[in-house]
């Protein structure tokens, strides 16, 4: 096993990003190689110890979901071994971790999709009696499911800052604008393509869960990102029902009323909750029995969705 991965060091192709867990580089005018690295991030804060084996996990994951939901919107992968992209001492960094994705143009919105009333959407259901300005049933309790799951988009915030809850007519409004240049002559708009988002968001969400129903996983809440190519078609990105992007719960400690514990990094979150520390960056240090814990979560998470083990 090789050692964890903070940060890639690729020198052979351009570096044009590093995101809060991905670095991504120029392969050629049309692909990107995207190394998921064992960073992780909460409260939107990198924290300073990598997690072993997190971005294999991730990696591993999202193919699993990419190629399980194909049939509901194409992806943005290429098939490509990332291995023959980069320079032969290079090659371990990417191993099991990297794709080589087409690019794509980002739509600006963090696509969210709500399954039960959980995290900031209880909080919000609390205060309001709905989420995210979506009315809700009166007396839900914590971790109650939903009746139908509900699409709360959320703003794309730079390393660092926080995420924003939007409403449905601001994340149009914001694709109409972000994507206007990039859709003339196509005949498409970007408040119709946000519509398109959300209805694919949601059908991916139901069947993502009706499937982890059966590997005796409920998937909370998630978030999908989306982007468009040169036609204007919509393809999923990033990363896909991971246990970043997702709240998982195993369906055997599940009861409304309480929070159930998490396969995710909800847990390095609870952690952190007990501690005083503003929430901002440089994170704290995380002791070893919370890495390594955090580590088994991830890869029981992939075992028991996949029915591999990495």
């Amino acid at each position: 096993m090789s050692a964890p991965l903070f940060q890639s060091s690729i020198t052979s192709l351009p570096l044009l990003s590093r995101g809060k867990v991905r670095d991504i580089y120029a392969v050629d005018a049309d692909k990107l190689l995207i190394i998921t690295s064992d960073r992780l991030s909460a409260f939107d804060v990198i924290l300073p110890d990598p997690i072993p084996r997190k971005g294999e996990v991730l990696t591993a994951v999202a193919d699993f979901w990419f190629a399980r939901l194909g049939h509901i919107v194409p992806n943005q992968l290429t098939g490509i071994d990332p291995e023959s992209v980069v320079a032969a001492d290079e090659r371990e960094q990417v191993r099991g971790r990297s794709v080589v994705a087409r690019r794509l143009l980002p739509l600006p919105i963090e696509a969210v999709v709500r399954g039960y009333v959980i995290g900031s959407g209880w909080k919000d259901y609390q205060a309001t009696g709905g989420i995210c300005g979506i009315p809700l049933p009166s007396g839900l309790k914590m971790a109650a499911r939903l009746p139908a799951p509900i699409f709360t988009p959320a703003t794309k915030a730079a390393v660092g800052d926080h995420d924003e809850n939007v409403s449905f007519e601001q994340a149009q409004a914001n694709c109409r604008a972000a994507l206007a240049s990039a859709l003339a002559g196509t005949g498409k708009n970007g408040a119709d393509l946000c519509a398109e988002a959300r209805a694919a968001a949601i059908r991916l969400y139901e069947e993502a869960a009706a499937y982890a129903a059966t590997r005796g996983i409920i998937i909370a809440d998630t978030k999908f990102e989306f982007g468009i190519d040169g036609a204007g078609t919509l393809h999923l990105i990033d990363e896909a029902l991971t246990p970043d992007s997702s709240r998982f719960w195993p369906a055997d400690q599940y009861a409304e009323g309480s929070n159930p514990p998490s396969y995710d990094k909800q847990y390095v979150r609870d952690y952190l909750e007990t501690l005083d520390w503003g929430k901002k960056a440089p994170g704290p240090k995380l002791p070893a029995e919370v890495i390594a814990r955090t580590s088994a979560k991830y890869l029981e998470a992939c075992e028991r969705l996949t029915g591999r083990g990495l």
